[in-house]
């Protein structure tokens, strides 16, 4: 199998680090440089990954955990319940529903979420940009899906809201402390003895027009794109979110399956082959990643792809996953 793989990323002129589930048994295999200055391979224990959009999930899930912990007190919400609750300065908030902004069916359309605008960020002053930002475009109305930041940072500091803490002690407290998870920061986080990987892109060579997040960049997507982690942390965390460890199945179905969805995308993922397999992909603008996982929902196959090299877009990028998961268990998994 490690040849395999590795064979496939050098074919594809494709660099990372990767999770392989068979038979409910994973396996790192990683090929090639995380930071091809100082000669730091992928999969070296010093480096932890960006997950783009794959921590979507993630925000979605601590969304459903204070919804349970809230249920029987005065503080009871739901997916159902209209964010002007806690964003009353929002544009069209008294329209918009919880279950839409985690769908991205919100009708928020704020635009450069991800460019790096060279300020670092405190949670509150992200999701004051973002509300400005989304304030001064007039909504779509809701029930559209279109996928933006906008709508994570906002859960964000709806999370704060309600717990009457960070989004950051959250994260620490009801995810990476309650898995024991030794790889996973969200960027501000990151211990000096820890690096986060350049990215890079194949132009005739391998390692060209060399790419990484700034604090800056991170600070601004707060609960959308600001957590780092190592596929085998984050394979971990897709276990978590149905055995209990950070929501159970009956949590699970109901974050997949938000009435707000309009797609199979609903609490951070896409659903497909009735429900059997899960997927995500994420990168970030301005740099060359890759992320990207897939796996069947009862977790025994599948596949945990950061790449910090790629080759083309980002259907070229699934394809090379793809060829791995069908070599992995074939006739199971979608090519997308």
């Amino acid at each position: 199998m490690r040849s395999y793989i590795r064979n496939v990323l050098a074919q594809n002129n494709s660099r990372g680090s990767t999770v392989i589930i068979k038979n409910g048994k994973p396996q790192q295999i990683s090929y090639g440089w995380a930071w091809y200055g100082k000669r730091i391979g992928n999969g070296n224990d010093s480096v932890v990954y960006p997950t783009a959009s794959l921590q979507k999930v993630v925000t979605a899930a601590m969304v459903v955990q204070l919804m349970n912990e809230k249920w029987h007190t005065s503080e009871r919400f739901s997916q159902n319940t209209k964010i002007s609750r806690w964003y009353p300065e929002l544009k069209n908030a008294n329209n918009i529903t919880l279950g839409q902004l985690i769908n991205h069916t919100s009708g928020i359309n704020a635009v450069n979420t991800e460019a790096d605008r060279r300020i670092n960020y405190s949670e509150d002053d992200a999701v004051k940009w973002a509300i400005d930002n989304a304030n001064a475009i007039d909504p779509s109305t809701p029930g559209t899906y279109f996928y933006n930041n906008t709508n994570y940072i906002l859960l964000a500091v709806i999370i704060k809201k309600i717990s009457g803490q960070s989004y950051e002690t959250n994260f620490n407290n009801r995810i990476v402390n309650k898995l024991g998870l030794a790889n996973t920061y969200l960027y501000q986080n990151i211990p000096s003895w820890k690096t986060d990987p350049i990215s890079y892109t194949w132009n005739i060579k391998n390692y060209q027009d060399p790419e990484y997040i700034t604090k800056t960049q991170a600070s601004q997507l707060v609960g959308a794109a600001n957590m780092f982690t190592t596929p085998m942390d984050y394979y971990k965390i897709q276990v978590g979110l149905s055995n209990g460890a950070i929501l159970n199945k009956s949590d699970f179905h109901y974050l997949t399956h938000l009435k707000s969805r309009a797609n199979n995308y609903s609490g951070g993922i896409y659903l497909d082959n009735n429900d059997t397999i899960k997927s995500a992909y994420g990168n970030l603008g301005g740099t060359h990643f890759g992320i990207w996982f897939q796996m069947t929902t009862d977790n025994r196959n599948g596949l945990i792809m950061f790449l910090n090299q790629t080759a083309g877009d980002e259907n070229a990028q699934k394809q090379v996953g793809y060829q791995i998961l069908n070599h992995i268990k074939p006739y199971t998994f979608i090519a997308g």
